[in-house]
């Protein structure tokens, strides 16, 4: 073993990590609390699930749009000033809640959600390739794992908020009858739904205003801060520079890995309330597990990261991701509560997987790091695209005499298997 003697984190560069490693606990929150707002919307507004769902197709289309045009303006300028401008759109979208339940406008959500994750496209592209540069390129994974570790602290909030503050608080899914039927919200009297609509969408705005002035206050703070100048380069060719990017396998392979991953890491976590609920397991204690998953991922962040300092990341990336096809085959193969124990326990395998692709990809991308990261990114949208798949085969409700959500976890399996094999080749091409 090749035991890394270097600081993950050098004395001269404490302070910045620590206030950027604070942002990845403020995007964590916001993927998290707004996860849940598909259900809340869908009863609130009276509107159909597909409509609902929108809030996710803004949320990730918010990413799909703004990582190019964020690259580009930190290429042009700097770290500190693409981090600023990422605070300041995230601020805005947050803030955007107030007048959109003001106006009572399911469009005015989705514009403001839209704009905040212009922001956290801003961040991700802009703070995850700064976290490398400070430092030595040895740790430079290390030290990517450790500040990534503080986004689920930030996910176990926003999903606590989520499901304690505001599904707890709203009024439109808990009416009864005198016999204790639930009464839909549709039925009520115009007068009711109206001041109850006023009242939920109060409940789901105030959490997101808070946020808002939360990241202002951060915008601040790294406004007054000094930050070092380290791995930015202004003078780069946003075409050449693609060329080259296209043209490195890692780095290629290692944007497909990550659709890979983002789509496994959605599936499992969205999708556990499906398997449990098979179970008999109602939706509130389903979402407890859930937590608990996350909780399981975050330590797991903690441990990969010191396991970094005596294996090789792309060997343990293997190793991870071997032991996450382990867990889905008994998620899919074993009925019961011990396949929801295995779904659970694929959270600690996933824990590693997203700052180790992005740490392998851009090892040898040099001066196109800014662009690189953008691509990187951009991969966040792999979580649209293979959940509406899965659902799809749930709603089958059997296959070939087996439970379809039991037989649905084949696709995060096939993602496993594509991060299996990413892991092995990086690792191949080092030892060469």
């Amino acid at each position: 073993m090749n035991k890394i003697t270097e600081k993950v984190v050098e004395r001269k560069y404490l302070l910045p990590f620590i206030i950027i490693t604070s942002l990845f606990a403020l995007w964590g929150f916001a993927n998290d609390i707004t996860n849940p707002m598909v259900a809340a919307f869908k009863s609130v507004m009276e509107i159909s699930t597909a409509k609902a769902a929108l809030v996710q197709f803004a949320f990730y289309g918010g990413y799909a749009t703004m990582a190019i045009p964020a690259a580009l303006f930190v290429q042009k300028f700097s770290y500190k000033k693409g981090i600023l401008l990422g605070l300041a759109l995230y601020a805005t979208g947050a803030l955007l809640f107030w007048p959109a339940a003001q106006y009572e406008v399911f469009g005015f959500f989705l514009v403001s959600l839209y704009i905040l994750t212009f922001g956290l496209a801003f961040l991700e592209t802009t703070a995850n390739p700064f976290i490398l540069s400070l430092g030595s390129a040895k740790t430079a994974t290390r030290r990517l794992n450790l500040a990534q570790a503080f986004n689920p602290i930030g996910s176990l909030l926003g999903m606590t908020v989520a499901s304690q503050v505001i599904l707890k608080a709203l009024k439109s899914d808990k009416h009864f009858d005198a016999a204790g039927n639930l009464i839909e919200f549709s039925t009520l009297d115009a007068a009711t739904k109206a001041m109850e609509r006023a009242h939920d969408l109060m409940i789901i705005r105030n959490p997101y205003v808070i946020l808002g002035l939360v990241v202002i206050a951060m915008f601040v703070i790294i406004l007054v801060t000094k930050m070092p100048a380290t791995g930015h380069s202004d003078d780069i060719h946003p075409m050449q520079s693609f060329r080259r990017l296209i043209a490195n396998k890692i780095y290629r392979e290692g944007v497909i890995a990550q659709v890979f991953y983002v789509a496994a890491q959605i599936m499992c976590w969205t999708f556990i309330i499906q398997y449990a609920g098979r179970l008999g397991i109602d939706k509130a204690t389903a979402q407890l597990i859930n937590m608990g998953a996350m909780g399981m991922f975050l330590l797991s962040r903690f441990i990969s990261t010191f396991l970094m300092k005596y294996v090789n990341s792309r060997r343990l990336l293997l190793i991870f991701a071997i032991g996450g096809m382990l867990c889905i085959f008994g998620t899919i193969l074993i009925d019961g509560m011990f396949g929801l124990y295995c779904l659970v326990a694929t959270s600690a395998f996933m824990s590693l997987m997203f700052p180790t692709i992005y740490g392998i990809a851009l090892e040898d991308v040099g001066k196109d790091a800014t662009l690189g990261a953008a691509g990187l990114v951009m991969a966040i949208v792999g979580g649209a695209l293979m959940p509406p798949m899965q659902g799809a085969i749930i709603d089958l409700r059997t296959v070939l005499g087996h439970p379809a959500e039991n037989v649905s976890f084949i696709l995060p399996l096939m993602c496993f298997v594509a991060i299996a094999i990413f892991g092995h080749r990086a690792y191949k091409s080092s030892i060469r």
